[in-house]
């Protein structure tokens, strides 16, 4: 598969014109050193821009100046809205709040750190106008990274496919365009454990690729080390697909075949005379096998039970402490207490 998308053959593509209104949603956690180099770019393509435009930046629990330097620019700018969240939620759940107070046509996910060129935007605008739904960004090469994050990052999308949903687009990451008609239905999807990679996949519309390549990040340190690489594949796969279950399935038949195994020896070895310890090897090593099978099976088993524990208690995906150049509406409300709606 060349892990590009394609539309079912029961979509119809539709031309429409050109947004009146572009929404760019980026989460932000530490972002203080970037945000001069931001600002300037961002400045630059949104005078490019056929359209009216707003950029939606979520603050997800920052503990540098980050709220600082993009309360001042919200003061400058009224297109620059902030939703400052509470804590730190994550960056998807920061995504989510960015993408359910984004009012635009078409709406934009990218990162702060400038690594996704804001140029790549016309391209997604040019197929969102043949009719796309959704248009992603698919990394041809990837600047200024080694070859270890290189190799684990093409792991990590492989894996993803593999455990997730084979429709799911390798080599792409939060950034792409979405239309305000697949907007609504994404936004209908409320789990707690959130791979909006993955649900952008699942809602099906006409999906598209826009191929390009990524730059080096501008400022700071990468947010996605491996160690957040691996958590979120392991979210993905236990809140999005019931492969680990079968998995665990697999590997508790392999374990009992080695049981089995371990048995046929131990009685070869009594019958044919071979050194043993009597009863030791087979019921040592049985034991481990078996109890290692069950605790795989065990814990597997209890990441899902965990999740749907957390799902079922219905709490906000998310909590604003403060907003500036926003107005809340309804499905925004629905996701905190608003005792204090301060707005500039």
């Amino acid at each position: 598969m060349s892990g590009e998308a394609k539309p079912y053959p029961y979509h119809l593509l539709r031309p429409r014109p050109y947004p009146q209104k572009l929404s760019i949603v980026m989460p932000m956690h530490n972002e203080e050193e970037v945000i001069p180099v931001l600002r300037k770019e961002l400045t630059i393509f949104l005078g490019q821009l056929r359209s009216g435009a707003e950029v939606v930046l979520v603050n997800d629990g920052s503990t540098d100046a980050t709220l600082a330097r993009i309360a001042e620019w919200a003061e400058e700018d009224p297109r620059i809205k902030i939703i400052h969240l509470s804590r730190n939620f994550g960056h998807q759940a920061a995504a989510t709040a960015g993408l359910d107070h984004a009012s635009g046509d078409a709406i934009v996910l990218i990162d702060a750190d400038l690594q996704d060129p804001f140029e790549v935007i016309h391209d997604m605008i040019t197929r969102y106008c043949e009719g796309y739904d959704v248009a992603y960004g698919q990394r041809e090469s990837r600047a200024g990274e080694s070859q270890f994050k290189l190799a684990t990052a093409w792991l990590f999308y492989r894996i993803m496919r593999l455990l997730t949903d084979e429709q799911l687009p390798s080599d792409t990451g939060d950034f792409r365009l979405v239309s305000r008609h697949c907007l609504e239905n994404l936004k209908s999807m409320r789990e707690t454990h959130r791979f909006l990679r993955g649900m952008m996949a699942w809602v099906g519309f006409p999906q598209v690729a826009v191929r390009y390549r990524r730059r080096e990040r501008a400022a700071g340190e990468t947010k996605y080390p491996l160690r957040k690489m691996v958590l979120l594949a392991w979210t993905a796969a236990t809140s999005f697909s019931s492969v680990p279950l079968r998995v665990s399935f697999v590997l508790g038949m392999i374990f009992g075949l080695l049981g089995v195994e371990e048995a046929v020896r131990a009685l070869l070895a009594h019958f044919m005379g071979w050194y043993t310890v009597a009863g030791w090897t087979s019921l040592t090593v049985v034991t481990a096998v078996m109890g290692s099978a069950i605790l795989i099976c065990m814990s597997v088993l209890g990441e899902y039970i965990g999740k749907v524990y957390e799902q079922v208690k219905g709490r906000p995906l998310y909590l604003v402490a403060r907003t500036f150049n926003v107005e809340l509406g309804d499905s925004a409300r629905n996701e905190y207490s608003a005792e204090h709606k301060i707005k500039i």
